[in-house]
C-alpha cells in the first residue's frame, strides 16, 4: 500500500489565464515539497488530530490535519492518498452551530487563509475548514510525461479533423497514465472528491455541514448534493460552473457575457483617449480582425511558448475579462487588437499559445475531462455551433478546453445530469455581472426556493475578493438560513 502526500501551499496558485501559469506546472512539485505544515502540540477531535500549523503566511491560530482517503473509491482497501485541512476554530463556542467546510477547485487551505480576515463574522458561529483537494496530490507527483501538450489544438472543421486531433490527444493521455504512479489519473472527478467531502464531514462528526463552493469546485458541489443531500445544512455557491447541464451548454450560457464585456470595453474606448482605438468602431475592428485572422492567419515567432499561427478561434480566447487596476488590462489589449490588424501578433502571442498549450496538456485536462468536458461527437460539437450561431456568431467555435478533453481515453465518471434536488435546503448563490452570473444561476435555479445575487461589475468568487456585500449575504444565510429577497443586487464595490 502507497501512501501519497499532498503538502500544503502558502502562495496563490496562478489561474489558467495568466501567461505566467504554465512554468509554474513544471516547478509546482518542488514547491509544495518544501511547504508542508510545521506540527506541534495536538489534540484528537474524532479521527482528525489537529495541530498549529506554524507555516509562514497563515493565520497564527489556524489548525491544520490530515486525513487518509482511497485514490480509488471503488478500492477502498487499495492506494492511498492523504490530504491537508485547516481549521479555524470558532470565536464564540458557547454559541457554535457547527462547521463551514470550502469546496474548492484544489488549493482550499489557501482560499481559507486568504479570506479569513473577511469572514470574522462568519467565524464567531462556525468552525471554518479548507481542505486540499485529491489534484494538489496529482499536480505535486505527476510524471513529467503528462506535462507534454498532445500536439496543437485548432477548431475542426470536419469529423476527420476532430478524429486526427482525438487520436493525438489519445496518445499524450495514455503516455500519462502509463507513467502515472499516484493511482489518480482514472480518479480526479468531482464524484471522486465529493466522497473525499464526504469522508472529512465523518471525521469532523457533523451530522451535516454547511458549505461554502466557488469556481470549478461547482462540479463537487453538485455531485455532493446527489450523492449525500441529507449532509447539507446550507450550500453557498459563489461564481460557479454548472457541470449538471453540460459543458457545451455553460458554454452558450457564457456567449452573452463574452459580447457584452466587449461593448464594455467598447464604450471606455470611446471615452478614453489613451486607448489605441480611441475614435474607431472598436467592435467593428474587432470582428474584422476575427475574420481576417480566419482567412489569413498571423504567424508569431517571438512567443516563449514557440512559434505558431493566430487565427481568429485562437485570438477569442485573450479577451480579458476584467479591465484590471487602472484598466490596464483593457490598455493592454486595445494595443494588442491596434498590432494585429497589422499583421503584428506579438501582444497577443503569449497568452494565446499559452492558452491553446495548456489545454493540450494531460496534466492541466486529466482533472476535468472525468467530468464529461469533452465533446463526445463531431455532431455534438456541429450542435453547439449552431446554437452559438444564432446568439454570437463570433465567438461560435469550439471551447479549447473541451478540445483538450477530445480523445479521452476512459469512460466518463462524472456524465452531465439533471440533479435530483429532493431533500435539499435552498441554496444561495452569487454571481459576478461581467463573468459568472449565469453560470452560477444556472445551477441554483435548480432547487426550489434558492436565490442568486448578481455582483454588478467584474471580478470571480466575491467572499475570495472580499467584496462586504456579498459576503453580509453569505454570512446572514449560514448562520440564520435566511435568503435575501428575490431581486436583490451587490453594487459594484
Amino acid at each position: 500500500m502507497i501512501a501519497i502526500r499532498a503538502m500544503n501551499l502558502s502562495t496563490r496558485r496562478g489561474g489558467v489565464r495568466g501567461r505566467s501559469t504554465w512554468p509554474v506546472i513544471a516547478v509546482i512539485a518542488a514547491m509544495l515539497a518544501v511547504m508542508a505544515p510545521a506540527a506541534s502540540a495536538s489534540r484528537d477531535d474524532g479521527r482528525l488530530r489537529w495541530r498549529d500549523c506554524g507555516s509562514e503566511g497563515v493565520p497564527t491560530d489556524m489548525q491544520c490535519a490530515s486525513i487518509e482517503v482511497p485514490a480509488d473509491w471503488a478500492k477502498p482497501e487499495g492506494q492511498k492518498i492523504t490530504l491537508d485541512l485547516a481549521r479555524l476554530s470558532a470565536t464564540e463556542p458557547a454559541r457554535r452551530i457547527g462547521s463551514v467546510l470550502g469546496i474548492s477547485s484544489g488549493y482550499g487551505i489557501q482560499d481559507l487563509t486568504r479570506s479569513a480576515a473577511d469572514l470574522t463574522e462568519l467565524r464567531r458561529r462556525f468552525d471554518l475548514v479548507g481542505y486540499n483537494t485529491r489534484t494538489t496530490t496529482w499536480i505535486a507527483h505527476m510524471p513529467q510525461a503528462c506535462t507534454q501538450p498532445g500536439g496543437f489544438l485548432h477548431d475542426p472543421r470536419n469529423a476527420k479533423e476532430l478524429a486526427t486531433m482525438a487520436a493525438a490527444m489519445n496518445d499524450a493521455f495514455t503516455q500519462c497514465r502509463q507513467a502515472d504512479t499516484t493511482g489518480l489519473f482514472a480518479h480526479l472527478d468531482a464524484v471522486s472528491i465529493a466522497r473525499d467531502t464526504e469522508a472529512i464531514r465523518k471525521a469532523l462528526g457533523e451530522q451535516r455541514l454547511s458549505f461554502m463552493a466557488s469556481g470549478i469546485g461547482g462540479s463537487a458541489a453538485a455531485a455532493y448534493a446527489r450523492l449525500f443531500p441529507q449532509r447539507i445544512r446550507a450550500m453557498y455557491l459563489d461564481g460557479v460552473n454548472n457541470q449538471t447541464e453540460g459543458w457545451p451548454a455553460q458554454r452558450l450560457l457564457a456567449l452573452p457575457v463574452m459580447q457584452q464585456m466587449f461593448t464594455r470595453f467598447a464604450d471606455w474606448c470611446t471615452k478614453t483617449a489613451a486607448c489605441a482605438l480611441h475614435g474607431q468602431d472598436a467592435e467593428a475592428v474587432w470582428r474584422r480582425l476575427l475574420r481576417d485572422a480566419d482567412r489569413h492567419p498571423i504567424p508569431v515567432t517571438s512567443s516563449q511558448y514557440g512559434d505558431g499561427k493566430l487565427t481568429g478561434w485562437l485570438l477569442t480566447s485573450t479577451l480579458p475579462l476584467d479591465p484590471g487596476r487602472q484598466n490596464a488590462n483593457w490598455l493592454t489589449f486595445a494595443d494588442a487588437v491596434d498590432k494585429a490588424r497589422s499583421g503584428d501578433g506579438s501582444g497577443f502571442a503569449d497568452q494565446a499559445l499559452y492558452n491553446v498549450r495548456y489545454a493540450a496538456t494531460p496534466a492541466a485536462q486529466v482533472m476535468s475531462c472525468g467530468d464529461d468536458r469533452g465533446y463526445s461527437s463531431y455532431a455534438q460539437l456541429e450542435d453547439f455551433r449552431r446554437k452559438a450561431r444564432k446568439i454570437s456568431p463570433e465567438y461560435a467555435g469550439a471551447a479549447i478546453d473541451a478540445l483538450g478533453c477530445t480523445g479521452w481515453p476512459l469512460p466518463v465518471a462524472n456524465p452531465s445530469r439533471p440533479l435530483l434536488t429532493r431533500g435539499l435546503p435552498p441554496f444561495l448563490g452569487v454571481g459576478t455581472t461581467w463573468v459568472d452570473y449565469t453560470s452560477t444561476k444556472s445551477f441554483t435555479s435548480m432547487i426550489p426556493g434558492s436565490v442568486t445575487i448578481p455582483y454588478d461589475g467584474p471580478g470571480h468568487v466575491m467572499y475570495l475578493s472580499g467584496k462586504k456585500c456579498p459576503i453580509r449575504h453569505a454570512t446572514r444565510y449560514l448562520i440564520d438560513l435566511t435568503l435575501p429577497e428575490p431581486g436583490a443586487v451587490c453594487p459594484t464595490e
